[in-house]
């Protein structure tokens, strides 16, 4: 099991995390063509591997908007909303901010990647149990 933090707004201005949650996905925006990288990274996510909708806006303060867990082996293609996604059973809806952590890794603006620093990690465990 890890821990993975994903971006929701597509296009650069479109927030799509409510869409996320009303259809129990993640997902994202870009095709294959433009962003084969991220297609294989959502692919690669195993069941039980627990997912947070984030923003880190300007590189600051973390909004989580929602924490999951991935629920079935199911690669998802051809969604009205995005080409590729991931079935996620949601455990907490609930937005809060994370304080921006002090780290020399900053990763928060990537569209996806793994959460390693422990005090993420704690808060965000702590809000699923």
């Amino acid at each position: 099991m890890a821990i993975y933090g994903i971006g929701a707004y597509f296009d650069g201005e479109r927030d799509v995390s409510g869409d996320f949650i009303s259809n129990n996905i993640v997902a994202v925006g870009w095709g294959i063509d433009n962003a084969p990288e991220l297609h294989h990274y959502l692919r690669s996510l195993k069941v039980g591997d627990i997912v947070y909708i984030k923003a880190a806006y300007g590189g600051g303060d973390i909004t989580v908007k929602g924490i999951g867990i991935i629920s079935d082996n199911e690669i998802r293609e051809g969604l009205e909303l995005a080409p590729i996604a991931r079935n996620v059973n949601w455990l907490n809806t609930q937005k809060f901010v994370i304080p921006k952590p002090q780290e020399k890794n900053n990763v928060r603006s990537n569209t996806i990647y793994e959460e390693f620093h422990p005090e993420v990690l704690k808060l965000i465990i702590n809000r699923i149990r």
